[in-house]
């Protein structure tokens, strides 16, 4: 979006509805969740991996900092700077955007090549491979490089702040100029931010962390070989599942650009923090774990893994697609034939197909692929089920929030689709 070189006066809006708790969240988060991140990559290295050790475990201060972790951090986010210009892969796309405080639309183009910077990553990993480099000291580096990615976040998050002040008011998110800073810098207070035709919150969702988390299972898989002389299927599994989960995230990239993150929420320390930092260090403590305490795992076991992450990628995948199809061309034959409702709105809600079995089939897809991440390894501790506990909670958190925008924005017929379609995520329980 065009910036404004003078400052503009904004008009607090402060009976916007607050997320996330309102000020005490805002306060509490930025606090809470670094140390979370901690907390659980040292508990994951430690030999007990116990989530209820009292006083927790967290990392000595000499582990904390290694000159070389910012170093690679940096040289990471900005590779990918580099990748996110270069002319290759799919044309870029252009939207036109409602601005959220006006009636007016902006032209927004937005270049989906983030599969190709998997693939570029991929193979510089494979070359540094037959260098032999020691990927496997990741291990070791892990903490002071959650500690760089931390600092990395705050210090972005203050220069979003501070740079959404000298941009019009319509390019403000709806909820993220309640006239509260803390608030605001912890929601975000610009929609989507951009340095000339860099779009920060785009780069930032799709780019560093979710691909940096797959270079981080890599390298706990190298410490695997280092200290076992070969992975474990336990490892392996992991690092598949995963990576066919980011893989498909950037092949569908374009599909982001409906999401709650793009469309609505403002690009503060929430989504900063968490693309950045939450998503490669929480995201990768299976692996994590697995080099501490392997586990063996028989071949029919895995057999019922892989069947129980293909289901959920299948229902995943499936559902996605029929969405995203229906939202680009309602007339094409795959989606032609569903039955759907008309809104006020002009739009229409699908209630036939996948969407007409839960109101979130995408959801409970997601949520079978993570259970199907942490079954290798084992039960003897909960540590390794982190993942799955906190996803429910976030997607049954954000279908909360979903929920609220479409009846707000639908009407009486979000009330009938919402009967034609009882079940929100589990058929039959929630």
């Amino acid at each position: 979006m065009g910036r404004n070189k003078q400052a503009v006066n904004h008009r607090p809006t402060h009976d916007t509805e607050r997320e996330f708790g309102g000020t005490l969240g805002a306060v509490c988060i930025p606090v809470f969740l670094p140390l979370t991140v901690l907390f659980l990559i040292g508990v994951s290295q430690s030999p007990e991996a116990s989530v209820f050790q009292w006083p927790p475990k967290l990392p000595s201060t000499d582990q904390l900092w290694d000159p070389l972790a910012p170093m690679l951090l940096l040289g990471w986010i900005g590779l990918h700077a580099l990748l996110y210009f270069m002319p290759f892969g799919k044309s870029s796309i252009c939207l036109l955007t409602s601005l959220p405080r006006s009636t007016a639309f902006n032209l927004v183009c937005f270049p989906p090549r983030g599969f190709h910077s998997l693939c570029v990553s991929a193979v510089l990993l494979m070359v540094l491979l037959g260098l032999r480099a020691p990927l496997g000291f990741l291990f070791e580096l892990l903490v002071p490089l959650a500690v760089s990615a931390i600092a990395v976040s705050f210090l972005f998050s203050i220069y979003l702040y501070v740079r959404s002040f000298l941009v019009p008011s319509h390019a403000l998110a709806l909820g993220g100029d309640t006239g509260n800073p803390l608030y605001d810098f912890f929601i975000g207070r610009e929609l989507n931010p951009r340095i000339g035709n860099f779009d920060l919150k785009y780069f930032c969702e799709l780019r560093p962390g979710l691909i940096g988390w797959v270079v981080i299972n890599l390298g706990m898989l190298m410490k695997e070989v280092e200290l076992r002389g070969s992975p474990s299927l336990s490892m392996i599994l992991v690092n598949c599942f995963q990576l066919l989960y980011v893989a498909d995230a950037l092949w569908n990239e374009e599909a982001v650009l409906t999401t709650m993150d793009i469309v609505h929420d403002g690009f503060g320390f929430m989504l900063v923090f968490g693309d950045l930092a939450w998503v490669p260090f929480t995201y990768s403590l299976q692996a994590s774990f697995l080099v501490v305490h392997p586990q063996t795992l028989s071949l029919l076991k895995a057999a019922v893994i892989v069947a129980l992450n293909g289901v959920g990628y299948y229902i995943f995948r499936k559902s996605n697609s029929q969405k995203n199809q229906f939202r680009r061309d309602p007339t094409h034959p795959s989606v032609s034939g569903l039955e759907t409702i008309a809104t006020a709105t002009g739009k229409r809600l699908l209630v036939s197909g996948w969407w007409g079995l839960v109101r979130h089939p995408n959801y409970l897809g997601d949520l079978l692929m993570a259970l199907a991440w942490s079954l290798p390894c084992g039960f003897s501790h909960l540590l390794p089920y982190f993942y799955v506990i906190y996803f429910t909670i976030l997607l049954i958190h954000r279908e909360a929030r979903d929920e609220r925008q479409c009846k707000a924005k639908y009407g009486l017929a979000w009330d009938t689709y919402c009967r034609r379609v009882p079940y929100r995520i589990f058929p039959y329980i929630y």
